[in-house]
């Protein structure tokens, strides 16, 4: 995947079938991060992306405690970031979140902007905007 895809989701129901095909494209690789504004549907879009990795857990936005970790029918694990709230990069440190990022587990960032600097040199970007009548316009590459 090298360059832009681009998905526009009439409704919730569309975002199964945009979050197999973005895992498919990603290949190998294994952190995404979601750009959106408040509300955009970064949650949401994650909910079906955890979904299509196999995994029936609850997905809730870990506003609050940064990491909420999910675990798939083959046990492996998926990480869920939400960065809102951080203030100070030191509180990814205190969480270990370099151990996570390159655990080889699939890591889910929600408001990465926050934490440009310790972004990974590889990784999934994906932009959600709100269009016309509630629609989403979902784009995703792979930056390197």
């Amino acid at each position: 995947m090298n360059k832009k895809t681009e998905f526009k989701a009439k409704t919730v129901d569309n975002l199964s079938e945009i979050a197999k095909e973005i895992i498919r494209n990603a290949g190998n690789e294994r952190i995404f991060s979601f750009y959106g504004m408040m509300g955009a549907g970064k949650t949401t879009l994650i909910k079906s992306i955890v979904r299509q990795l196999n995994s029936d857990d609850e997905v809730n936005s870990p506003t609050f405690s940064l990491v909420n970790e999910y675990e798939t029918k083959e046990n492996e694990y998926i990480y869920h970031f939400d960065f809102y709230r951080v203030e100070k990069l030191e509180e990814l440190y205190d969480i270990g979140f370099e151990e996570y990022l390159y655990s080889g587990n699939y890591c889910l960032m929600e408001w990465p902007e926050k934490i440009t600097e310790l972004l990974p040199d590889s990784y999934i970007k994906i932009n959600i905007k709100e269009v016309e009548n509630n629609e989403r316009l979902i784009t995703y590459e792979l930056i390197q």
